[in-house]
């Protein structure tokens, strides 16, 4: 089976987020954590979490890219226990057997964006539809006949059926940090 850790290819996740991920951590799109919250009215780094981040299970912390991976039972189990942890300390689960029910729901939900090769970055772009959170995920692959390709050249985009709304200009958010 497939699932997504976070990847970092450069800084930008430190100035976008207010917490990054760790490269490398499991990670699942945690729209959940938006869930509560008026998600229209957040405003910088909070707002770039919901709009274009997948949530790290080991930091909490937000992350642009994930990229598939292999992992086996074992491993898998282990999301899903890490989550349902998370899910009853913070995030308002009612006790730890209510909280690992909807851990593997959500590592199942993780797992059904995994049918592409391991290797294979994914992006988020979220967004609130008639008061309830609409994700659209995108897998972004080198171009066929490519070796190793920077970060910035991974422009071959599946699964993009519809615009987001929104456009996230983080080269622009960099700047607007120094301004």
């Amino acid at each position: 089976m497939n699932l997504l850790r976070t990847i970092q290819l450069d800084a930008s996740d430190s100035f976008v987020f207010e917490k990054p991920a760790a490269a490398g951590e499991w990670a699942i799109s945690g729209a959940f954590a938006f869930v509560g919250s008026n998600a229209a009215n957040l405003q910088g780094k909070a707002r770039t979490a919901f709009r274009a981040g997948f949530l790290g299970l080991s930091s909490l912390g937000r992350s642009t890219l994930a990229q598939i991976v292999e992992a086996n039972e074992t491993e898998r189990l282990s999301v899903v226990e890490a989550l349902a942890v998370q899910l009853a300390a913070g995030f308002g689960a009612p006790d730890l057997l209510t909280a690992r029910l909807a851990a593997e729901e959500e590592v199942a939900f993780v797992a059904s964006l995994c049918h592409h090769p391991p290797g294979v970055l994914v992006a988020v772009t979220r967004r609130l539809e008639h008061g309830v959170i609409r994700e659209v995920f995108r897998t972004l692959r080198p171009r066929e006949g490519t070796g190793h390709t920077p970060a910035f050249e991974f422009v071959e985009v599946i699964g993009e059926d519809a615009a987001p709304l929104e456009h996230l200009d983080l080269a622009g958010l960099e700047k607007g940090m120094h301004s």
